[in-house]
């Protein structure tokens, strides 16, 4: 499967606004990954989800959103294709099952969650290793937190033994680390 068929995933706050510093990363976020030849796929609302959908479509790029009935709100108009699910935890799993790779931008405890289920799949070994990515330093001290309780403590999993999650320090550092990643998949299928 060509670069041009895999999809990104990415997740962070819904209450950006267009004159937000953070919208505008995520909008030069979304145009980094189509200009890599990704699909951008989001939860479809506002905030980083229209930022990274608007910059996809702005580049020539293809945007999904996976939506859920129980939010009862309409997907952004940079939303190329609607999937809607039932239920938060439907669209969470939906938009994991969905991505090749991961973005996480900032966000609040939403976006918090689902770093952390993201995380934790990749950790445990529940899916196969795919490039994970933080965008700019705002996890950072939560991943470092982590990190330290499990060097302490040990563990057998995949986080003690080398680092899951990529922090990228500008959009397009995360959308090179992910086709860099994903490059050697699309040479052992070729």
């Amino acid at each position: 499967m060509a670069l041009e068929n895999k999809i990104v995933s990415v997740f962070g706050s819904s209450r950006m606004l267009p004159d937000d510093p953070d919208y505008e990363q995520a909008r030069a976020l979304g145009r980094a990954l189509a200009e890599k030849g990704f699909q951008v796929c989001s939860g479809g609302y506002g905030g980083v989800m229209e930022a990274v959908s608007r910059g996809a479509k702005e580049a020539g790029g293809r945007t999904l959103g996976i939506t859920a009935k129980f939010f009862r709100s309409r997907p952004n108009a940079w939303v190329d294709e609607e999937r809607a699910v039932e239920s938060w935890e439907d669209r969470l799993f939906e938009l994991i099952r969905m991505g090749a790779g991961y973005v996480v931008c900032k966000g609040g405890t939403g976006t918090l969650v689902e770093l952390a289920v993201v995380w934790e799949m990749l950790n445990k070994g529940v899916m196969s290793g795919k490039p994970f990515v933080t965008l700019g330093e705002f996890w950072t001290p939560i991943l470092e937190r982590v990190r330290e309780v499990e060097a302490v403590h040990g563990s057998k999993w995949g986080e003690a033994a080398a680092r899951i999650i990529h922090i990228a320090p500008t959009p397009d550092a995360a959308a090179e680390f992910i086709a860099h990643a994903l490059a050697p998949l699309e040479r052992d299928l070729g």
